[in-house]
């Protein structure tokens, strides 16, 4: 079945995204891509009861659900996204057109795409604070049947979402520091037999809440702000993403990738905080580690690219967040003519900072370490749109929210996983450190009561 969009605009005035979710909830599959915080700040979309279509589970799958979807022109649609895909893609998709590496499922068994071909949806232009509501009107809807639609969503916008308690218990790691170190050991073990430059390896904490998966966003919003934040619910789960790295911004000609390599904890005394800067910036380790994903990624967008159309800017350069200092670089690339934004994707995904180098037999090297599927983590959510644009982060500082298991206090479990990039160079015990450094902005936005190192699930 094709879809004709035809573009309905009406502007809604001054309403952050964020605060719009709650008061949707008796929409279908939301998703929020939120750039309120951080930098870049530009605009934010909010999608929600996408058509039937299910995409299949495939980096492509925004690729497949768009040629379900004709532009048929309507008023002019403000901002970054004009209808088409919005979701997230699952690391373990693997690369399209490999293989895809043998390993135990992830625990919570969450689907390997999320999101869908949306329609309907809020924009907002985060620096001149203005929203507006986007309907996609089907010819044949009718006037009527339209102005019913805008006025349901404009009550839901204004009422006042109802009170709900947040509470979260004892946050728990599944797998012990001395555990995560034996992994680092054992990875140093593989660089030293020449099977990989460097991999990443993560580790994965739970906990019991209190709360629906918006309001936590909320609450991860406000303590860990990051300039790609997104949302997506799912049947049986939801995704909560306070990531501050770009996997895929593109515009129809020119592509960009922003991979993060290198990570030291901030200080609160503003001296010390600048002498961790210098420290990062000086860092041999880290500037070697940040050199081989770059070099990684000029070869991803390589495939894609014009000949000699690649190149790099601002390596090595250091941003600050919340918890965190990191650098980064941008790998930029002008496309080949006939390539499309989920050609890009492809060649990109997943991004070289979260698996290693070379790309292939570090995911393998991951798995096995690992032990279990990545599911969400490490994956990306974005959009893909008619106009042949596409945005993607990559799902690190990512929480899951799932229902609770049964009867008592709690009414939900978040799971977060927490890595780094290993090098031959690396630390064990400052690699485990590094791992709760990034973990203190989702630590702190949970709240609970500390963390209980232990090994094995939780329940």
């Amino acid at each position: 079945m094709t879809y004709r969009l035809r573009a309905v605009v009406e502007e809604l005035g001054d309403i952050e995204l964020c605060a719009a979710l709650p008061r949707l909830r008796a929409r279908r599959a939301r998703v929020l891509l939120e750039s309120a915080r951080g930098y870049p700040s530009r605009c934010s979309v909010l999608g929600f009861d996408p058509l039937p279509p299910r995409p299949r589970a495939s980096v492509l799958a925004p690729r497949e659900l768009l040629r379900e979807l004709e532009d048929a022109g309507g008023d002019a649609v403000p901002g970054m996204f004009a209808g088409g895909f919005l979701g997230a893609l699952a690391y373990d998709l693997g690369v399209e057109g490999e293989p895809a590496v043998r390993c135990a499922n992830e625990p919570w068994d969450f689907p390997r795409v999320a999101g869908g071909l949306y329609v309907d949806f809020l924009v907002r232009d985060e620096r001149e604070r203005r929203t507006w509501l986007v309907l996609g009107d089907e010819p044949g809807d009718g006037r009527a049947a339209l102005a019913q639609r805008s006025r349901a969503l404009r009550a839901a916008l204004a009422s006042a979402p109802e009170a709900e308690e947040l509470a979260c218990g004892a946050v728990q790691r599944v797998v012990s520091s001395a555990e995560h170190m034996a992994r680092v050991e054992r990875c140093r073990g593989f660089i030293a037999a020449g099977d990989v430059y460097q991999a990443n390896l993560a580790h994965r904490m739970t906990t019991p809440v209190r709360g629906g998966p918006d309001r936590w966003f909320a609450r991860l919003r406000e303590r860990n702000p990051a300039p790609y934040m997104g949302f997506a619910e799912f049947e049986g789960g939801a995704l909560l993403s306070a990531s501050p790295e770009l996997l895929l911004e593109f515009d129809g000609r020119v592509a960009r990738t922003r991979p993060i390599k290198g990570t030291i904890a901030r200080a609160a005394e503003p001296q010390q905080d600048a002498r961790t800067r210098e420290a990062l910036l000086a860092s041999e380790k880290d500037r070697a580690e940040l050199a081989m994903i770059v070099d990684l990624e000029r070869n991803d967008l390589g495939r894609v690219a014009r000949a000699g159309g690649v190149w790099v800017e601002g390596f090595p350069r250091l941003e600050s967040y919340a918890r965190v200092h990191h650098l980064l670089a941008d790998v930029v690339a002008e496309v080949s003519s006939g390539v499309d934004a989920c050609d890009v994707l492809a060649a990109l995904f997943p991004g070289g900072s979260i698996t290693g180098a070379p790309k292939l037999r570090a995911m393998e090297v991951i798995a096995e370490l690992e032990g279990e599927g990545r599911g969400f983590y490490c994956g990306s959510m974005g959009f893909a749109d008619l106009r042949g644009r596409a945005a993607f982060n990559i799902l690190i500082r990512t929480l899951q929210w799932r229902p609770a298991l049964g009867s008592g206090p709690w009414t939900g479990e978040l799971g977060f996983r927490v890595g780094g990039g290993i090098t031959w160079h690396s630390n064990p015990a400052a690699e485990d450190e590094e791992t709760l450094a990034k973990a203190a902005g989702l630590l702190d936005a949970l709240g609970g009561t500390g963390v209980v190192a232990r090994t094995g699930e939780p329940r």
